[in-house]
């Protein structure tokens, strides 16, 4: 596996991004490997060494050709015994079907009841006087200032300290990697105030969008941020409470999981992403967006000290190196890893085997 670069500018590959019309990638086979690193350019990770040319195309907007039909949009169970719900209220799943909605478990007879913002789905719902805390990094987000600040400055600063391209470039690249699964059911996992939760369903491009955050307040963002779009397509998404290493869906019930800088927040990644693993139908597509402290950060001295003493004060990771990464996917049984770069900032993408 090598990472490679191709024989343009990131600056050119950005301005691509930006392009509102679709690409052509090809792939060139080179006579020898190309094993550089540029630490602001993007990469592409394959599994042999090719040079990347981009070609713009005047076809139209993406079209979903091979639509994925999934048996039902009904895909929430137990977090308990991940047996599937029979539900009461309204059967069907919308932002505003939530409120009063309520779902028992076949299995343990629990049941689940929804609020006028989202479903709480937690193993702890609805207990009185049990309650935990979660790590520093999960319980900030929690906080309701947070909450408030993270679409007005605090995503943005992503783009100046870690070379994230921006929300709707992000977009544009993970629609690239979902193209196998268009038209069925998404997660957008640890969505935050859902910002790419409402991408994905404003697209059109898929079944059923479920924005899924642990915390409440992000929800209550998620929720007040659709309620101000006009014409937003209220019907084919919800938003869930959940945790995410315990998620509350059917086992192969899923078509795609999206993460967005999301995966270093996360307690125990690997727990996190053999969860998503579990959910993901056969042929489902993982992917996700973090950082990565490597090229002239890695020669910081004790930096594994470091990421380390970080991880237990704060229970968020520090990934310093694709392969890290790469590995944590095989490791939870997902296949066909690849990656996309841009300074600190990755984009990884793995497939549940068919």
């Amino acid at each position: 596996m090598a990472t490679v670069i191709g024989n343009l500018t990131p600056a050119f590959l950005l301005s691509r991004l930006g392009n509102s019309k679709p690409c052509v990638v090809k792939l060139r086979p080179c006579t020898a490997p190309v094993f550089r690193r540029s630490f602001a350019a993007i990469t592409a990770r394959t599994a042999s060494t090719a040079f990347i040319e981009v070609e713009s195309t005047d076809t139209n907007p993406i079209v979903v050709q091979n639509e994925v039909t999934t048996s039902s949009n009904n895909i929430l169970a137990c977090p308990i015994c991940f047996d599937q719900f029979s539900s009461s209220g309204d059967p069907g799943l919308s932002v505003n079907s939530a409120s009063g909605s309520r779902f028992q478990c076949s299995t343990c007879k629990k049941t689940y009841f929804g609020n006028q913002t989202h479903i709480d789905l937690t193993t702890a719902s609805g207990s009185k006087n049990y309650g935990e805390s979660m790590p520093v990094s999960t319980e900030l987000f929690r906080t309701p200032l947070v909450s408030f600040l993270y679409e007005r400055g605090w995503r943005q600063s992503f783009s100046f300290w870690g070379g994230f391209p921006g929300p709707e470039k992000e977009f544009e690249l993970t629609k690239d990697f979902l193209k196998p699964v268009l038209g069925g059911n998404i997660i957008d996992a640890s969505c935050g105030s859902g910002l790419f939760s409402r991408l994905f369903a404003k697209s059109g491009l898929f079944s059923l969008v479920v924005a899924l955050d642990y915390s409440e307040n992000m929800l209550k963002q998620t929720y007040e941020f659709i309620k101000k779009e006009e014409n937003f397509p209220e019907e084919n998404i919800i938003l869930v409470r959940a945790d995410i290493s315990r998620l509350p869906f059917a086992t192969s019930s899923v078509d795609a999981v999206h993460a967005g800088a999301a995966l270093h927040c996360w307690p125990s990644p690997s727990t996190a992403v053999a969860e998503i693993s579990r959910v993901l139908r056969p042929g489902g597509v993982f992917v996700a967006t973090t950082y990565i402290l490597d090229g002239p950060l890695s020669y910081i001295p004790f930096l594994r000290n470091i990421t380390q003493r970080t991880k237990q004060i704060s229970g968020s990771q520090i990934f310093t190196s694709e392969r890290e990464l790469e590995d944590l996917c095989k490791a939870c049984g997902l296949v066909g890893y690849t990656c996309v770069r841009n300074g600190l900032f990755v984009m990884i993408s793995a497939t549940k085997p068919s």
